[in-house]
């Protein structure tokens, strides 16, 4: 988690052939998965977001190194609350009787 802005860009570029300048999010977790970037392109400039977990670890996806994956804006939103993006939905649901 060493890299910045410029390191990453380059990493999105060079390693993974994307274009850095697109309005995709790129995410990227250390080894410990406790800590996650997240590169942004937006107008004229860049955005880095980090955000760090106290406790537990985030639920990153199985992949190989060196490859890519396409997520849909729930499941970043499941990863960020440290949910598994391979799950149905983001709750059980559990059926309730009313006792009157």
């Amino acid at each position: 988690m060493r890299k910045s802005i410029d390191g990453l860009a380059a990493m999105v570029q060079l390693c993974f052939s994307l274009d850095p300048f697109s309005s995709c999010l790129f995410v990227f977790c250390n080894r410990n998965r406790d800590k996650l970037k997240i590169l942004r392109w937006e107008h004229n400039g860049f955005w880095l977001y980090y955000r760090r977990l106290e406790r537990g670890k985030f639920q990153w996806p199985n992949t190989n190194n060196g490859t890519t994956l396409s997520i849909n804006s729930r499941q970043l939103n499941w990863l960020l609350d440290g949910l598994s993006i391979e799950q149905k939905s983001a709750h059980k649901i559990v059926s309730a009787k009313a006792v009157i």
